[in-house]
């Protein structure tokens, strides 16, 4: 191990957004490093060149920052190295851990239709692995192959899923450098792993027969393998693979929904992971308590109403200040600018918005009365709640609020009650058409602090246009 300790790295291939396995793969490298004081790296691996992008990048690094999982170190941008990757196949030729592999495409695939036709595994057969290479083709270049053993068996000790055996007979002379010259992920990954000091692979288990190849690759160099630790695969609500359907999306989506990074962190590092019953903690409290022990073997399931509910938790704590300012952002991507007086209202309102919100979405929606243009439009509900004689409660109502000297949720809410009961109304009948008058819905936040948050003059003119 490198004399400053725990080294994590996440190494995902820029062909898409940042989904939440991937997410959840960052945060636990993230934090396992974290909680040994060791270094969290992070690796782009670009060598598929037809898929990665440059937006996908930015994509990864935008939801990586979102979450708050900073690396300690620059990327490693993995298709810059292929020089470096040559040339330990060079080292591999050179030590007889390798050979050069003549069969054409053609060859080789008639080498795996004949293995499907007699029903057996479909692998390399080592037909060049002891050629004499001057039998070699010269109109051919050759691809370059692991000299991998054929018996015996290799053995991974992961950290979660304990030891894991895979027989050496299934496990081919791999590719290491294809004929035109560009290596392939197995090695990629091994040398860069080597290079950045990798102390531990966290990743999906998805990943556990290639960690058995990789080992090799490392043994053949005269390489020590990092520790493994392969983390089951997140499922949805019923069990089946996790999807769209289930709410398999970018993380910049869940961002845009309105979710807080900490209650993103939160909800993901329990998808697998457990420190007793505790459901709620901080992210300093999951640096303190995290590491591998506790990582379940099943799959964790995706429950997006149980991250809803951690979500609305978060919320609850957050600083009203902040959420205003997330409110605003959201409004201002659906075009809608809110100005200083629009501020000031929406956080007079946070503390009773917040109460009952799960999202900054549904924040947003629900402050959407405060910026709205006179007359404010009502829903069905409330344009029955400003019929009948709620007109003439209201132009009552608004006398009582218009004498106030203290525009306060206390003097209002002393007003509307004194009304109320010197007309012998329940104060419901004098509180329902008001919040319709206010707010053109049927629900919103306490009706006295929707008064303060409009302010005497809006108020009164809302009012003013019921009646």
């Amino acid at each position: 191990m490198p004399k400053d300790g725990v080294v994590t790295r996440f190494a995902p291939s820029p062909t898409g957004f940042l989904h939440i396995g991937g997410a959840r793969t960052a945060l636990f490298n993230w934090l396992y490093a974290r909680h040994h004081g060791g270094r969290f790296l992070l690796r782009i691996e670009d060598t598929d060149r037809k898929r990665s992008t440059d937006t996908a990048i930015e994509a990864i690094f935008d939801g990586l920052n979102w979450l708050g999982l900073e690396a300690d170190e620059e990327p490693v941008f993995q298709f810059a190295r292929q020089q470096r990757h040559a040339e330990i196949v060079e080292q591999l030729l050179d030590r007889g851990e390798a050979y050069r592999c003549y069969a054409s495409p053609e060859e080789l695939q008639a080498m795996r239709d004949t293995q499907r036709a007699a029903g057996q595994p479909v692998r390399y057969d080592g037909r060049w692995r002891d050629r004499d290479p001057a039998d070699a083709p010269k109109d051919v270049l050759p691809a370059i192959r692991l000299k991998a053993p054929r018996t015996g068996e290799t053995i991974i000790e992961d950290l979660v899923q304990g030891q894991v055996s895979f027989q050496n007979e299934q496990l081919d002379d791999m590719v290491l450098l294809r004929a035109d010259g560009t290596p392939t992920y197995m090695l990629s990954v091994v040398v860069d792993d080597h290079d950045m000091d990798i102390t531990h692979i966290i990743r999906g288990d998805d990943h556990l027969v290639n960690a058995a190849r990789q080992s090799l690759i490392f043994r053949a160099l005269g390489w020590r393998p990092p520790k493994f630790a392969h983390i089951p695969l997140i499922h949805g609500p019923d069990g089946a693979k996790l999807s769209k359907r289930h709410g398999a999306l970018g993380v910049d989506a869940y961002r845009d929904m309105g979710f807080l990074p900490e209650a993103m962190r939160n909800y993901l590092v329990r998808l697998g992971w457990a420190h007793g019953d505790d459901e709620i903690f901080s992210t300093e409290q999951a640096i303190e308590w995290f590491d591998l022990d506790h990582v379940g073997r099943s799959a964790a399931r995706f429950d997006f109403q149980k991250l809803e509910h951690l979500n609305g938790h978060y919320l609850r704590q957050a600083d009203d200040g902040r959420l205003v300012g997330l409110v605003c952002e959201m409004l201002a991507r659906k075009g809608q600018d809110v100005d200083a007086d629009g501020r000031a209202r929406l956080l007079a309102i946070m503390p009773s918005l917040k109460e009952r919100a799960r999202t900054v979405a549904e924040l947003a929606e629900s402050a959407g009365f405060l910026f709205a243009e006179r007359p404010i439009a009502t829903n069905e509900k409330a344009a029955r709640l400003l019929s009948g004689e709620a007109p003439e409660i209201l132009a009552g109502v608004r006398d009582s609020l218009a004498a106030l000297e203290d525009w306060n949720a206390a003097a209002a809410e002393a007003a509307v009650r004194d009304y109320a009961e010197t007309n012998e109304l329940k104060l419901g009948k004098v509180a329902q058409p008001l919040r319709a008058a206010l707010t053109g819905s049927n629900v919103s936040p306490g009706i006295f602090d929707v008064l303060v948050a409009l302010g005497r003059e809006e108020s009164l003119a809302r009012i003013g246009d019921r009646i």
